[in-house]
This record gives C-alpha cells, sequence and structure tokens, in this order.
C-alpha cells in the first residue's frame, strides 16, 4: 500500500461529481437515503472525499476489502487523533459538533500500540466481571418504569421515550451513579448526540465523571467504574473518567439505535405491501442481525490517521489526515453477495474489525434483545402511527438513527406509580414527537400535573425514587 507514482487523492474520473466535490454527511438529504451515496461512491474506488461538518473534510471508505485493511493495519493506519494535522493547524472549528467524537481523549478508543493494549485490557476485563442475569433484570426493571410513562396514552414515540432512555439510565446503573451525577451525566451525553451545545455539554460530562470517579475511589461498589479503579492497569483519574466515556459513547447511541431500527423493522412487517421476510413472525435475534447488515447503529466512524501517504487501490489516503470506516458501506458492498444472502454474523462489519473491534458485542446484543422483548410482550398490540416509508431519518454523519417512531396501542393503567409524586424533567433525551397527531382527542394531562410545582428531578433520580436502587 505505498505510494504510487502519479496517483492522485481522489482518483473519479475528470468531471464526475465524485471528484468535483466533497459529500456532505450531516444533510437532509444524505439522512434519507444514504445507500445511493455509498453506490455511487464505490463505482469511482474504495474512497471518497466526505465533508462531516462544515470545515471538517474527511475521506471515507466504502469498500468492505479496503475497510478490513484499515481496520487491521495498525502499523499503517493510527487512531490517536492528535496526528490529525488541520485540527493542530487551527483549521478545524472548535465548536464544531463533530469534535467530541473525534477529538483525543486518554482512553482506548484513540490510542495504539502498548497504550492501547494497557487501557482496553482494564476496559475488557472490567466488562466481563458484569453478570448477564444481572444485565437483564437491570434492563427490565429500566424498560417497565419507563413504558409506565407512556402506557396509559396509548400512544408513545419508542425512539425518543424508550430506545434513547432506556441505555443512557442503563449505564448510569452500570456505573453505580447517585441521582446527581446520573442525572447531569443522562442530560450532557443527549446533549452531545445531539449536537447541542456540545462545548458546554462537554464540560459538565467532565465534570460529572470527575465526581463519580472521586466517588468511588472512597466508595467503591460492584460497579463498573469501581473495577476499573481496582483494575491492576493502575488508571489515573483522567484515564477513567475517558474510559467512561468511550464505554457510554459507545454504547448509548449504537444501542438506541439497534433498539429503535429493529422494533421498526418487525413492526413494519404489519403494515400492507411489507416484505414477506419481515413482519410480527420475525424472531427479535433476525431483526437484530438485519439491522447490523443493513443499517448499523453507527454507520460512519473508527477514525484513523495513516501514518504516511498510503495508496489503497488508486486513492492516496493522506498522512494525519481523518479516514472513517463505512460500516454500513462495507456492508453493503455487493463483492459480499453470499454472505449477505445468508446475513452471516461472521461478515458484517457491525461490531468493527481488528485490534479495535468492539469489546462489548455480548452485553450490547443481550440488552437490546432483552429491551425489544420487554416492550413487545408488555405491549402486545403495538402498532406504527405511520407508514414505515414515513420515518424519517436524523441527520448527522455517525450515525444511521430515527428522528422518532411513533407508536399507538390499548391504553392500560401503569403497573407502578412515580414515587416522588411527579415525572422527570424534560431534557434533550425526551423530545416531543413531531409525528403523533390525534386531531380528535383532547391532550392527555401527565399524572400529577396538577400538583403544585416543585423542583424537577432528572430522569435516573426519579428512576432510583421508584426501585430505590
Amino acid at each position: 500500500m505505498d505510494p504510487q507514482p502519479g496517483a492522485t487523492p481522489y482518483s473519479a474520473p475528470a468531471g464526475c461529481p465524485m471528484h468535483q466535490q466533497q459529500t456532505p454527511l450531516y444533510g437532509a438529504e444524505f439522512a434519507a437515503d444514504p445507500h445511493r451515496f455509498y453506490d455511487a461512491a464505490r463505482t469511482h474506488g474504495p474512497a471518497a472525499p466526505v465533508e462531516l461538518a462544515p470545515g471538517v473534510d474527511a475521506t471515507l471508505i466504502v469498500q468492505h476489502e479496503a475497510a478490513l485493511r484499515v481496520l487491521q493495519n495498525p502499523a499503517l493506519f493510527a487512531r490517536d487523533s492528535r496526528r490529525w494535522a488541520a485540527l493542530r493547524e487551527g483549521a478545524v472549528p472548535m465548536d464544531s459538533p463533530v469534535l467530541p467524537m473525534m477529538v483525543y481523549r486518554p482512553n482506548c478508543l484513540f490510542t495504539d500500540g502498548a497504550e492501547h493494549l494497557r487501557l482496553r485490557k482494564a476496559v475488557t476485563e472490567s466488562l466481563a466481571r458484569l453478570n448477564s442475569s444481572r444485565v437483564s433484570r437491570d434492563v427490565e426493571r429500566i424498560a417497565d418504569y419507563l413504558i409506565d410513562q407512556f402506557i396509559e396514552r396509548g400512544t408513545a414515540d419508542l425512539l425518543n421515550e424508550y430506545a434513547k432512555l432506556l441505555p443512557l439510565l442503563l449505564f448510569n446503573q452500570l456505573f453505580g451513579c447517585p441521582g446527581d451525577i446520573g442525572d447531569r451525566l443522562t442530560r450532557s451525553m443527549s446533549a452531545i448526540f445531539d449536537g447541542e451545545d456540545v462545548l458546554r455539554a462537554n464540560a459538565e460530562l467532565t465534570e460529572c465523571l470527575m465526581e463519580l470517579v472521586s466517588l468511588k475511589r472512597r466508595q467503591p461498589g460492584e460497579d463498573i467504574t469501581s473495577w476499573l479503579i481496582q483494575h491492576p492497569a493502575g488508571l489515573r483519574d483522567e484515564e477513567l473518567k475517558d474510559q467512561l466515556v468511550v464505554l457510554m459513547g459507545a454504547g448509548v447511541e449504537p444501542e438506541r439505535n439497534l433498539i429503535a431500527s429493529a422494533l421498526l423493522l418487525m413492526l413494519a412487517g404489519e403494515q400492507p405491501g411489507a416484505p414477506e421476510r419481515r413482519g410480527s413472525g420475525m424472531l427479535v435475534e433476525d431483526a437484530l442481525d438485519d439491522v447490523l447488515w443493513n443499517n448499523p447503529p453507527i454507520a460512519n466512524y473508527a477514525t484513523h490517521y495513516p501514518v504516511r501517504d498510503i495508496e489503497l487501490d488508486g486513492v492516496v489516503l493522506k498522512a494525519e489526515t481523518p479516514v472513517l470506516i463505512s460500516f454500513a458501506a462495507a456492508n453493503s458492498d455487493p463483492g459480499l453477495t453470499d454472505a449477505r444472502q445468508t446475513l452471516s454474523k461472521g461478515a458484517h462489519l457491525a461490531w468493527g474489525a481488528g485490534p479495535h473491534v468492539c469489546p462489548a458485542k455480548s452485553p450490547a446484543t443481550l440488552i437490546a434483545l432483552t429491551a425489544i422483548e420487554k416492550i413487545l410482550n408488555t405491549v402486545p398490540d403495538l402498532a406504527l402511527a405511520v407508514p414505515a416509508s414515513g420515518v424519517a431519518w436524523r441527520p448527522g454523519p455517525f450515525h444511521r438513527a430515527l428522528i422518532a417512531l411513533p407508536v399507538r396501542f390499548t391504553p392500560t393503567a401503569a403497573r407502578r406509580a412515580a414515587a416522588g409524586g411527579q415525572p422527570p424533567a424534560q431534557t434533550s433525551a425526551q423530545l416531543p414527537d413531531p409525528y403523533r397527531s390525534a386531531p380528535s382527542a383532547a391532550p392527555v394531562t401527565p399524572r400529577h400535573a396538577a400538583e403544585p410545582a416543585r423542583k424537577q428531578k432528572g430522569w435516573w433520580s426519579s428512576f432510583l425514587d421508584v426501585f430505590r436502587v
């Protein structure tokens, strides 16, 4: 993969749109039909120039074989974003919404070599201490709590009221967060994922996680934070904070997208004209595999930085420039025809590959499986409130995420009254449903809405009030 004389940075034919301009990955047009771009990009080579956000340029790998060559060659493609020349030179806006997902942190995602091995060992061995039965039980309790918030209405947005909140609350549980820290962690992570005032959100995230690390050094428990502190790697506070950031970042956004997209797939099969392979009879495991193949929750990520100019099948990947892997494009590569026909679990790249392959594949699958089975069993007549073709996808360069998943069902009584007499305060983790409409129905007044106003709690402290965890 050494440079060849005469090779040019994006070897598309002269006059080709791919040659003339970078494709923005953050607009509504790309979000509506990303595979149209992937198909066009692959016809001109293994990679294409893209813009991740205004002023943030990168190269996107869109072929499966090329993706593996990058993922499995850490000697040529580093993960340490301090190599990013444009960022060092001040050419990248410091308030760019993509920076929290790309800027260097001393964690196992952004390190290489021996340092990566040290940090990854601490993470993987701490995750290995999770008890699958406990995780399932925690997911079910959180799911019960969230379902109670909307089950009396007969309508819900399963993205913003269920799939998005469940992993956020679960990580508060797994990290051993007390109420106040968990509320701030939920709020700040939601804002970062949604690109809302990311500088402030990142500062709040840092503050609350450093408080958590300090607390767990004094009062350890049976939780991931304490296990990381106790690990022989001897992580410093800053390193501990950033391992928690990468765990939550890698667990929350992908998990919510996996849950929501699998629910969409299953519920879409109950509508007229749905493909035969989809439907209410589809196993949850099959729906999850389908999503991982066709709509991977993290579509474009795993940023690498070539250590020198590298030629990749006629395309020059310039040294110290961001090179991202399109897991979605790699999975839809026509060269994978046989594997795609059987949806072979071992061929798709949704979990990554190489030394940075996802260390939490098993718990992530268990969480999604449990969450989906719980909502389907609790609300058996769940149905989409809009045609499946009418759902909208959230713009953004990294994810494949729904904006909302509106559903309807028969209202039933909540099984557990909210403790403390009030619902959680609305944050960016609880967005209004742009699709919900019931013109003939009067607005539903939330329980306890008539009570005197008092200080609102966040989602995590409200959950703790109910379950006394």
